[in-house]
């Protein structure tokens, strides 16, 4: 005999009833998801619309962007080479004839720089010291004879006026020595060893050094001292400071070896005790 079955009246229509509701309740869920997909591609469409992308450039235009990245990577020209411009119109090569030089031949080779429009030059007094001759040769050319006009010894200063000046006359700009600090960058031009023209860099290295001028005690006192390298025939050359301007005439180098060449350390006469050792000439 089969049993009948047993099922409430109304189970059916529950579990019929279900399926819809599940399925309303994920379209819910789906919905926002669709419209937030929808409104992102909204927003780079009109991200797009407002903000092109830029036009590509031309070859034309990419050549010129790298030379102009270039010449901002590129570095300002050392004050070396501006200072050596702005010194060089005003640089003279000092040669003398004396029995007391100890060069070959008895010639001597020294430097010095012009300081007024009259072309009288500014030099260490013991480069021209007890010469019989003095020859001056201008940066552009020009030679002349020359002779003491004024001298003090005792600070190692000299002035020489030419036969002749310069066909073009460029005074030097005198600097100021006391606006100097220990770590300045410092350049010394000149002669040395007969190679005209040469300059040499580097620092100042200490202030009123004092130096023994002769056997008799005698003494250079306030000197500059400086680590630009400077040989015989540097002396009575400019002492430089980055702006090109002359802050000292080179005087002499430490010899503690009794050797006649570069041993790092140079002294230069203040430039303001130069001028008024000078006293002569108007500059």
């Amino acid at each position: 005999m089969q049993e009948e079955s047993k099922e409430k009246p109304g189970a059916e229509s529950r579990r019929t009833s279900d399926r819809p509701q599940n399925l309303r309740r994920g379209v819910k869920r789906v919905w926002p998801f669709a419209l937030g997909i929808a409104a992102a591609f909204l927003g780079v469409l009109l991200y797009g619309l407002l903000f092109p992308p830029p036009a590509p450039l031309g070859q034309d235009q990419v050549d010129e962007s790298i030379i102009q990245a270039m010449a901002s990577a590129t570095a300002p020209p050392p004050y070396s080479a501006q200072v050596y411009q702005a010194i060089l119109p005003s640089l003279v090569l000092i040669k003398t004839q004396g029995e007391n030089h100890e060069e070959e031949d008895g010639v001597g080779v020294g430097s010095g720089v012009v300081i007024n429009e009259s072309s009288d030059i500014l030099t260490a007094y013991h480069v021209v010291a007890d010469a019989s001759e003095i020859e001056v040769i201008f940066s552009d050319g020009t030679k002349a004879g020359a002779e003491i006009i004024a001298a003090q010894p005792e600070n190692d200063i000299a002035v020489l006026h030419p036969s002749q000046p310069a066909e073009v006359t460029v005074p030097a700009i005198l600097g100021n020595p006391n606006a100097m600090r220990i770590g300045d960058e410092t350049f010394a031009v000149g002669n040395p060893l007969g190679l005209t023209g040469s300059l040499s860099a580097g620092v100042i290295s200490g202030f009123d050094r004092t130096l023994p001028l002769n056997d008799d005690g005698d003494r250079l006192e306030g000197l500059i001292q400086f680590d630009a390298a400077v040989n015989p025939g540097n002396s009575g050359g400019p002492l430089l400071n980055r702006d090109g301007q002359v802050v000292g005439i080179v005087t002499a180098l430490a010899n503690p070896a009794q050797q006649d060449f570069f041993t790092g350390i140079g002294f230069a006469v203040p430039i303001s005790t130069a001028v008024s050792a000078a006293g002569g000439p108007d500059i």
